[in-house]
């Protein structure tokens, strides 16, 4: 049986290690792996004949394809993986490994993976506590401000004033 192509796909642009890169998404990340890895059939700008050109892979359950397409393309907080979580241990299980593997820890929830690419780890209980709207949202969002990894306990307190 022939392999279903997704009607839609993000394509994620990396210089020469998107094989790297979907292999610790799939070891990070649940329902998440690599399915296939196509080697150039010739040479191209950025490599030759036989080098990994794309792998196709899944992150979260979304349709991901890495394209070793060279330097010339960096990623930017202009797109990010928003990861939501239920609980601390989680968030913190999620930031570490990302943080830990060469990333690098950002503001209010954000990081940036070793290869570039920005994540949003995010409690459900920020995003429930944001929605409500009024006071409770500003305190929640006053106290995210001041947080690089989410602290859900401190959100909680926030919440409730």
């Amino acid at each position: 049986m022939k392999k279903q192509i997704p009607k839609n796909t993000i394509c994620l642009w990396f210089d020469k290690d998107a094989l790297d890169a979907a292999r610790f998404y799939a070891a990070t990340f649940p329902d998440s792996e690599v399915i296939t890895v196509h080697h150039a059939p010739g040479d191209y700008p950025s490599g030759q004949e036989g080098d990994v050109l794309t792998v196709d892979f899944t992150v979260l359950g979304i349709p991901c394809m890495g394209l070793n397409g060279g330097p010339d393309f960096k990623h930017s907080e202009a797109f990010s993986f928003q990861v939501s979580t239920d609980t601390q241990e989680e968030t913190d299980r999620y930031w570490n490994a990302i943080v830990g593997n060469g990333g690098e820890e950002s503001a209010c929830g954000w990081c940036r993976d070793r290869w570039g690419l920005s994540w949003q780890i995010t409690p459900r209980v920020l995003i429930e506590a944001l929605a409500t709207g009024g006071a409770e949202a500003k305190r929640a969002f006053a106290a995210m401000m001041e947080m690089g990894k989410i602290d859900i306990a401190k959100i909680e307190a926030a919440r409730r004033g």
